[in-house]
């Protein structure tokens, strides 16, 4: 089956979590980091759930799934060492207009969770489609040594210069062009040594060299 790719913003968005061990915990961190509002529904946590639930960065509820407790959430994981109830409260989700998915039952899912690169801004994801995690992290190793930090801090930088650069070029084949012929290593270069100002300067005398708006 075809997957159809998509990043969701879930700022704000309730999302639950239906366990409360280590793959419950790789799936809160996660939320977490995106900004979603989260709730963990389990009677015991690991150590780092306990310390996000004490710093009341996640809402636990210190019980068992129980029928009515998946309503109006976003995402939904369900991620118990429990077959039948992972597949109980996938039911109840979704019924309830949840997007679920199934930690031991990918196929049963309504999407797959990414392996990922995330660096700033920028996210590389690569996905096997459930059908093999263990590929999906080798690439993802493959990928992370290729695509370092500088990726990220490229990213940031020509995302602050990017309203001056929409000024000083007049069309957008001329911004298109800049842009494509900026990404060179000498700029990757200076950034992954840490030299921020001058990758910024290369970037800005680039773009006096292209001309001004006409």
């Amino acid at each position: 089956m075809e997957l159809y790719p998509i990043n969701f913003k879930l700022a704000g968005r309730r999302c639950a979590v239906v366990g409360g061990g280590a793959v419950a915990e790789r799936k809160v961190m996660a939320l977490i980091a995106a900004g979603a509002e989260v709730s963990v529904f389990s009677p015991a946590l690991t150590p780092g759930l306990s310390s996000l639930a004490e710093a009341r960065r996640l809402t636990w509820v210190p019980s068992a799934y129980a029928p009515g407790d998946l309503h109006s959430f976003f995402l939904v994981f369900c991620a118990t060492d429990q077959a039948d109830t992972n597949r109980q409260a996938a039911a109840e989700a979704r019924a309830s207009g949840a997007l679920v998915n199934i930690a031991d039952a990918p196929e049963l899912s309504d999407f797959y969770v990414p392996a990922h690169i995330a660096h700033g801004d920028l996210l590389i994801t690569v996905s096997t489609g459930g059908g093999s995690p263990a590929l999906a992290r080798r690439l993802k190793e493959d990928i992370a040594a290729r695509y370092g930090p500088e990726y990220g801090y490229y990213l940031a930088l020509i995302a602050k210069l990017r309203p001056e650069m929409k000024d000083r070029l007049a069309t957008a084949k001329e911004r298109e062009k800049f842009w494509r012929e900026t990404i060179d290593q000498e700029a990757l270069h200076l950034l992954k040594s840490g030299k921020f100002s001058e990758a910024e300067e290369r970037i800005r005398h680039a773009a006096c060299c292209t001309g001004p708006k006409s």
